[in-house]
């Protein structure tokens, strides 16, 4: 099983303190660590560093807003940070959401949908043939993007709603979930994506899920645990249209918790309705997160 482990922006450290941590999960083969892009680091710069020292582990990021970066600088960062980190990265987008892109960025959040098509005419180009020439409605990219050497990252879109699915499908690598369930991976999420990358004679997609993990045998506490971990998700509008789909009151009902065991189980669900790959948010106190990385390493291979 392909797993990986998220650091959430507010348990990160210096940029010496995540190089040694990623280095913690390259010695316990984990397949791939991930950062967000929030308010702290910048994830693909922090990223290229640590692939210089960490040399075998894919590094990825989950995810990197689409709004606030042209498309064409971010082919450039993107392939430059691939050369960098030997063919590692693992670029993945996000739309973000409303509330977090017009009072921050001043930027108009309108059919957000456009948007990703009009940015992926613009970024995949840039990064697969070294040139774009688009212009749309509301984004143009026109000129090269020259980095010696590189080679294009996977891209992986945030993807849940038909429209994006549909197009993850179409025009990316696949995409990684958050807040979701086996149900929505089930009947949404894998079939949707599926057919669309069938239809446009692509790859099978990846379907790269994101949850909040913790290996317990107290199920209720785990789940209060993961809870506080997303604490908030589920107010979001997008987020809480899922949890609601899974009958689910909270990020914690959907999370993998468990015994060894109870997890492995869960796991293993996920991959039998879709699920390509697993990203585990550990949460609970240090002894919940050692007993817990222990766990998921022992299932990589």
């Amino acid at each position: 099983m392909r797993i990986g482990i998220f650091f959430p922006t507010m348990e990160q450290g210096s940029v010496d303190e995540m190089v040694d941590r990623f280095g913690a999960l390259e010695a316990a083969s984990f397949t791939s660590a991930w950062l967000p892009q929030s308010a702290g680091h910048d994830a693909i710069t922090l990223l290229a560093v640590a692939g210089h020292q960490v040399p075998r582990i894919e590094l990825g990021t989950s995810v990197v807003p689409t709004y606030p970066r042209h498309p064409l600088m971010l082919a450039a960062q993107a392939l430059t940070a691939n050369q960098a980190v030997g063919g590692r990265l693992q670029l993945g987008l996000g739309l973000s959401h409303k509330m977090s892109i017009e009072p921050r960025y001043g930027l108009s959040y309108d059919k957000p949908a456009r948007h990703m098509r009009e940015y992926l005419s613009i970024l995949i180009p840039a990064m697969q043939d070294g040139a774009a020439d688009f212009q749309g409605e509301t984004l143009t990219g026109r000129g090269p993007v020259s980095v010696p050497g590189a080679v294009a990252p996977p891209v992986l879109l945030a993807a849940l709603q038909p429209q994006m699915l549909q197009l993850a499908g179409a025009a990316a690598d696949g995409t990684i979930t958050w807040c979701t369930g086996k149900l929505t991976v089930e009947e949404q999420i894998a079939p949707i994506i599926t057919a669309a990358a069938a239809e446009a004679s692509r790859p099978a997609p990846r379907v790269v899920v994101a949850l909040p993990v913790i290996v317990t045998d107290d199920e209720a506490d785990g789940r209060a645990k993961a809870d506080k971990q997303l604490d908030g998700y589920g107010r979001i509008p997008v987020y809480r249209a899922v949890l609601d789909r899974e009958g689910a009151d909270s990020p914690g009902d959907v999370s993998i918790v468990g015994n060894e065991a109870e997890v492995t189980q869960q796991l293993k669900h996920l991959e039998s309705v879709g699920m390509t790959e697993f990203i585990g948010i550990p949460a609970g106190d240090e002894s919940d997160r050692a007993r817990t990385k222990a766990h998921l390493a022992s299932l990589v291979g």
